[in-house]
């Protein structure tokens, strides 16, 4: 007898995909290129390697250890959220897009507390290697590799414009991972189609949202 595909299934299989992907595409980047190397893919798309201390497409604002601490404990509410919406029967889609973010987040997790004890240094003269116990930094402060770059715009201001007249502009300039793109994709479907449930457990006293409009009829 066929099984059917439950939400929990799906929550696990979009989560470990997403990590897969992202681990694969790292752990690629990190030993096959020099540190802010570029690959030309098209003139709007590069494969660009970086390395950030810090958040979603290279911010920088607190510690390294705050900000490795930070994302642990965000993974853990957000799965502890995942684990209620699934056994409230929460729509299906409003799931994965949980568990997109949930997946990014962990995704992001593994290079910070992992990435510094198992690979050594990557500079511009030298390619990384699988180097366990001989990393180039002590656990939980590795740096998160970062890689896709869309200059899609990529111009100059009018001379006559103040203030940035002259000045290059490029759109889009964050350099970011696979982990970031699922995060970003998951926040962006949830406001677009589930804007509303949002609203309601923003306003909500309690962990709980409307059961009834949120769960399946």
């Amino acid at each position: 007898m066929k099984k059917n595909i439950t939400k929990s299934h799906w929550a696990l299989f979009t989560i470990f995909s997403v990590i897969i992907v992202d681990q694969i595409i790292k752990v690629w980047v990190k030993t096959s290129m020099y540190l802010h190397e570029s690959i030309h893919i098209t003139d709007w798309f590069y494969i660009y390697f970086t390395e950030n201390n810090g958040m979603a497409f290279g911010m920088e604002i607190f510690g390294k250890l705050f900000l490795t601490s930070f994302r642990i404990i965000a993974v853990i509410v957000i799965s502890i959220y995942l684990s209620r919406i699934i056994k409230r029967k929460f729509k299906t889609g409003y799931i994965i897009c949980i568990s997109l973010i949930l997946a990014g987040a962990v995704g992001n997790i593994i290079d910070s507390v992992f990435y510094g004890v198992l690979f050594d240094e990557s500079t511009y003269s030298h390619i990384a290697s699988f180097n366990p116990g001989n990393g180039y930094e002590s656990l939980f402060y590795g740096k998160v590799v970062d890689m896709f770059y869309f200059p899609i715009i990529d111009t100059f201001w009018p001379e006559w414009m103040p203030w940035v007249g002259g000045n290059r502009f490029i759109f889009f300039s964050p350099i970011f991972n696979f982990a970031d793109a699922s995060i970003t994709c998951g926040i962006f479907a949830l406001l677009i189609f589930y804007s509303r449930y949002l609203n309601e457990a923003y306003h909500s006293k309690q962990f709980k949202g409307d059961k009834e409009k949120v769960k399946e009829e």
